[in-house]
């Protein structure tokens, strides 16, 4: 067990540089007259991804789970997944990327990298950890309480979000003149 204490404190730790990342690129994006928007649910999300790492731990060594390898290595390999998708977007969006939903009027949305293939890769990335991580050393309680509240609060991060990018969105070009 103290090995899976070691990957759970390594993701706590990602989570310390993510936020390293976002306080610098919230200052870049308010210099560029960035608006925030939904700091209502934020608190909440910090809370509910403290807890999946808190939880991880607590089930494991207070529940005694198990490490079962039929499921624990493709959970690994699945967070380890979620990780880098993480950062394929983080450095894809460079400075526009935030774990706040902060939004430079005027700019283009980013249709690079793993934004070319879908809407929100990182919100992928989020519900695969968030399921997975726990999984790793058979904590199922926590994978299926945190699935359970994270889903709702990424339907309000989410509808958040898509209005902040639709009200920000650059106004679409004029057609090129034709002449007969």
């Amino acid at each position: 067990m103290p090995w899976y204490a070691v990957l759970v404190l390594l993701v706590a730790a990602e989570r310390l540089a993510e936020l390293t990342v976002a306080r610098r690129n919230t200052a870049w994006s308010r210099r560029r007259g960035g608006v925030e928007y939904g700091r209502g649910h934020y608190p909440v999300m910090v809370a509910l991804h403290t807890g999946l790492l808190a939880g991880c731990l607590a089930e494991v060594y207070g529940a005694g789970r198990p490490f079962q390898p039929a499921l624990g290595w493709p959970m690994a390999a699945l967070a380890l997944a979620a990780q880098a998708l993480r950062w394929w977007c983080i450095g894809t969006l460079g400075p526009r990327w935030n774990t706040r939903v902060i939004v430079v009027p005027g700019l283009p949305l980013v249709s690079a990298g793993p934004y070319a293939l879908m809407r929100h890769p990182n919100y992928l990335a989020v519900v695969v950890e968030g399921a997975a991580l726990p999984l790793v050393h058979g904590a199922w309680l926590t994978a299926a309480c945190f699935t359970a509240a994270d889903v709702p609060l990424l339907a309000v991060r989410l509808r958040c979000e898509n209005a902040a990018l639709g009200a920000s969105a650059p106004p679409p070009a004029a057609p090129a003149a034709t002449t007969p």
